[in-house]
């Protein structure tokens, strides 16, 4: 396994993945069901939505195969499907410099990506003032292994409190 930890500018309340030299704009696949869920997937790209729209904490896990299941342990939990043919699987802010953004290493072709995220309730209360302290961040962990396309799944839904 790779783990690389990252802190991303979740930009319009997301963070995108996507193959090294897609073109793909994801305008279109925030449908109401894909905002609902916080993922929106296309053939080579993901959006994966956060509460905030500040700073978050990213870990990426590069995987040889499905993890074990500890959704137990965050708050919303979503997966999709992503095609990779360029090996190279490329993780940014939404609005950064794809050019500049981390890049990771994956089997060419399907992979499985599970993005499980945590602390949000903190991260909610605090809006634009989660990302002073390291306590209060939203946090994103994103593990990705080779695996048939598959349509996405809702693991664990989170609901944000009602003022």
């Amino acid at each position: 396994m790779v783990s690389t930890e990252l802190e991303l500018f979740a930009d319009y309340y997301q963070i995108h993945l996507l193959d090294d030299g897609s073109a793909t704009d994801l305008g279109n696949a925030w449908t109401e069901e894909a905002v609902l869920n916080n993922l929106a997937v296309d053939t080579d790209a993901m959006a994966v939505g956060t509460t905030v729209n500040v700073n978050v904490a990213v870990t990426v896990e590069v995987l040889e195969a499905a993890p074990e299941d500890d959704s137990a342990e965050f708050d919303h939990v979503v997966e999709g499907s992503l095609q990779v043919p360029s090996g190279r699987l490329v993780v940014m802010g939404c609005t950064d410099y794809e050019p500049e953004a981390a890049r990771f290493g994956v089997a060419a072709g399907s992979i499985r990506v599970r993005a499980a995220r945590s602390n949000l309730i903190e991260a909610d209360r605090l809006g634009i003032e989660s990302d002073d302290d390291p306590a209060t961040m939203e946090r994103l962990r994103v593990q990705v292994w080779p695996a048939p396309h598959t349509e996405p799944v809702v693991i664990k839904r989170w609901k944000p409190l009602e003022a």
